[in-house]
């Protein structure tokens, strides 16, 4: 796996970064002001339903590490590929995020009966998130 020899070639400050924009951005774009409001009535949840949620500061663990191994990723095969500009990392991760994170949240969401808001406002913000985390990493190869 060839791919994987380039981890030692990424810049980790780009993937912090990255990182940091992705939750940044999920934390706006969850905000009751942006589509916050909308995704919990598209989920039948209230702001006290998520506050309440078991397992509390638990749950964010798995999304961080997620979001940190995304970036990491990113890293690695933008490095493999040689996409050292913004726009090279940007357009790759978008397309990245739209197959398979937004394709995912089509699959999962379409059988689970989810309301199409959901998916919508969900693969919006992984295909915000990862496009400018492609961008970060790209422009700092």
């Amino acid at each position: 796996m060839d791919w994987l020899s380039h981890i030692s070639q990424i810049n980790w400050f780009a993937v912090l970064l990255a990182f940091v924009s992705s939750m940044v951005i999920g934390f706006v774009w969850y905000m009751p002001a942006a589509f916050g409001r909308r995704w919990m009535q598209a989920i039948n949840k209230t702001e006290d339903d998520l506050k309440n949620i078991e397992g509390g500061a638990g749950i964010w663990v798995p999304m961080m590490v997620a979001a940190a191994l995304t970036s990491i990723l990113l890293a690695v095969l933008i490095s493999a590929l040689e996409l050292n500009t913004f726009w090279a990392g940007g357009f790759f991760a978008l397309i990245l995020a739209l197959v398979i994170r937004a394709g995912g949240h089509v699959i999962h969401n379409g059988f689970a009966g989810r309301p199409f808001a959901v998916t919508v406002i969900d693969s919006g913000h992984d295909i915000a998130a990862m496009t400018i985390a492609g961008a970060i990493i790209g422009a700092m190869q």
